[in-house]
């Protein structure tokens, strides 16, 4: 069985999505629909813009997003999921791919989330790190000792968990992290603190769109961030959608339960990867590619 996974923030680079605008007329006609949807000319900052030019939050996640679901439709009925997943705003992209939204709703929704989250790291000073080689037990367990707020974030894959918070509370679960034997405690160069209580600003603010906005039963499960588990119920959808900002990405349980579910295929659609990587680690034993 063929499960078909999409990146989140960070696996942008310059010149993205550039061969497909070369290669078809209908991914063009797509590119430029997305530069009237996010109301500015997206396209020419993913195909020239500097590395510091795609880091900005409002760029980004729109521009992997659009690479990605561009990337997908250009499959035609080569695209022919029986599950799909994303990680973090990779989950937009999955359910365009999936038929569950439109391109159109989807990137509207995906501007929207990109805007709100960074006016919410705008509003309290805050970080994430990458913790190795610790147990997710074992840092689960240092964040709830650390006075202020900082959470696990993003479950990536066995050994390498993502905290998230604000900064003193970030800084010192990296210290205790270290102390308890992690090989390395990173922080990462990101404005905010995405997947934790301080993105609850964005999370209401989102909620009212995604509420607004019609989603369709998709043509495969789709497992999302905050389950981990085969959801095909728009209602559900669209509820765990709202969650996810505040809520930690469950990707290393995700991946598993595809593999449980019979998943022996991983395809990456978009740019990178990193998520091929991630699956390699969580279950080695599945074959990986990317689109």
């Amino acid at each position: 069985m063929k499960a078909y996974v999409f990146p989140g923030q960070g696996s942008q680079f310059t010149g993205m999505g550039k061969d497909l605008y070369d290669a078809s007329s209908d991914a063009k006609s797509l590119f430029e629909a997305a530069n009237r949807i996010v109301g500015f000319d997206i396209t020419k900052t993913m195909f020239e813009g500097d590395a510091e030019a795609l880091k900005q939050t409002n760029v980004t996640q729109p521009a992997v997003f659009i690479h990605s679901t561009i990337a997908a439709r250009m499959m035609g009925k080569d695209f022919q999921p029986d599950m799909v997943a994303g990680h973090s705003l990779g989950e937009f992209s999955a359910l365009v791919a999936a038929e569950a939204l439109s391109f159109t709703d989807g990137l509207k929704l995906v501007a929207k989330r990109a805007n709100a989250m960074q006016r919410a790291c705008e509003a309290t000073p805050s970080t994430m790190a990458a913790i190795l080689a610790l147990s997710d037990e074992a840092v689960e367990n240092i964040c709830s000792e650390v006075d202020g707020i900082v959470v696990a974030a993003n479950y990536n894959s066995p050994g390498q968990l993502v905290i998230s918070g604000e900064i003193p509370a970030v800084e010192r679960a990296c210290v205790l992290a270290k102390e308890a034997g992690a090989k390395r405690a990173l922080m990462l160069p990101v404005g905010g603190a995405f997947h934790s209580p301080l993105m609850e600003m964005a999370r209401e603010e989102l909620a009212a769109a995604i509420e607004a906005t019609d989603f369709n039963t998709p043509i495969a499960p789709i497992y999302q961030n905050v389950t981990a588990s085969a959801i095909r119920n728009p209602k559900e959808i669209k509820e765990n959608l709202i969650q996810q900002l505040t809520a930690p990405v469950r990707w290393t349980q995700s991946v598993q339960q595809m593999v449980n579910d019979g998943a022996t295929h991983f395809v990456e659609v978009g740019p990178g990867k990193v998520l091929q990587g991630l699956v390699k680690k969580i279950a080695p034993e599945v074959e990986t590619a990317g689109v």
